[in-house]
């Protein structure tokens, strides 16, 4: 069952909001953990010197938000646990086939599709902190292999966010309920016709 509050901040209950409702979907943890990835590796990718020591401690810094995030989906709240989102590839491409026929439905925490998403996104910034520590220790440093795998996994990261953006406009366009807004505010508002799942 999913916990929901509804707008008016009562206490939760089991069943979701009625539609046209506002649902705290989103905790501040997940939030912080969001953003403070989504501006490291933007410091990373676009500010930083690869080479210098700023860049190798916001590597640090994301790497560690990845791995609160994981703990947190253990222990978290109930939208943040990964069984709110588990990863299905088929799940992932019925949900996206089924947003080229219009059928939409609006999910309480992340759709499949966006699960998926989740768990390749991380599984990259893992290995990136990973290579990247391996590169500044003596024993790996200049390596060819590790320092070409670091390379490997950013482009792979960059190649993963350009369909992350586009799918999660889609979704918002589609279902009508604002994502980016939910990710600072922590709430999904539904539409009054809005299909939950």
């Amino acid at each position: 069952m999913t916990e929901a509050t509804d707008t008016e901040g009562a206490r939760p209950r089991a069943a979701a909001a009625p539609p046209g409702r506002s649902i705290r979907v989103w905790d501040p943890l997940v939030r912080l953990i969001h953003w403070g990835v989504a501006v490291g590796v933007l410091l990373n990718a676009v500010v930083l010197e690869d080479d210098g020591k700023a860049h190798e401690i916001t590597g640090y810094v994301v790497l560690g938000f990845v791995l609160v995030r994981l703990a947190w989906g253990l222990v978290g709240t109930s939208h943040a646990r990964f069984s709110a989102f588990p990863p299905n590839p088929f799940a992932a491409l019925r949900h996206l086939a089924g947003l080229l026929r219009g059928k939409t439905g609006v999910h309480l925490s992340h759709n499949p599709a966006g699960a998926l998403m989740v768990y390749n996104l991380w599984a990259t910034l893992i290995g990136l902190g990973v290579t990247g520590y391996m590169m500044a220790t003596p024993r790996f440093f200049r390596i060819d292999g590790i320092e070409g795998a670091h390379e490997a996994l950013f482009a792979w990261l960059m190649v993963s966010v350009a369909p992350l953006v586009a799918t999660e406009m889609l979704d918002s366009w589609l279902t009508r309920v604002p994502l980016l807004r939910a990710m600072i505010d922590g709430r999904k508002r539904l539409p009054p016709d809005g299909n939950r799942r």
